[in-house]
């Protein structure tokens, strides 16, 4: 699931509008629906905020939305599975 959808099933789930949500954030309420739909990135601080508002585990939508990133920049290219392979041999012998 990416990061959008479920960011959208936890506000419906908590009965959360929107504009509540954008309020917390700071933004304008059709920022945060354009994040909502994917069609805008939220950052890695208002993903931290959002995990508390949403009364959800901060890492797991953390890596929804890196997820998300990773998809965004390899999803065209032929050889992503590749790409990921190697990064996770990376993270194995040197990440933490």
């Amino acid at each position: 699931m990416v990061f959008s959808e479920r960011l959208k099933e936890l506000r419906e789930q908590k009965g959360l509008l929107q504009r509540q949500l954008a309020s917390a954030l700071e933004i304008d309420t059709p920022m945060y629906s354009r994040i909502e739909r994917g069609e805008r990135k939220a950052k890695r601080e208002q993903v931290i905020l959002l995990a508390k508002l949403l009364d959800t585990d901060e890492t797991a939508l953390i890596q929804l939305w890196l997820a998300d990133k990773v998809y965004d920049v390899l999803a065209e290219e032929d050889c992503a599975s590749g790409v990921l392979n190697m990064v996770a041999e990376s993270i194995r012998e040197y990440g933490k």
